[in-house]
């Protein structure tokens, strides 16, 4: 787990290791969100680059009458 302090100006520096996880880059945008107590940044992500991402996922899962 990583502790990242607040500047003045209420910024903060991703450290490198979850940018380097994470793929960011300088510029990129990232939505963030207030949950619970916590905020969550998120990597805006090109509709391009999200193709495929559920390849391989379980579709076998019961369903409900009303659903086809």
């Amino acid at each position: 787990m990583e502790t990242v302090t607040i500047s003045p100006k209420f910024q903060v520096v991703i450290p490198k290791a979850i940018r380097e996880v994470l793929g960011l880059k300088p510029g990129q945008k990232v939505q963030a969100i207030a949950y619970g107590n916590r905020i969550e940044l998120i990597p805006v992500r090109p509709a391009k680059e999200m193709r495929g991402f559920i390849r391989g996922i379980d579709t076998s899962v019961q369903r409900g009458d009303d659903r086809v």
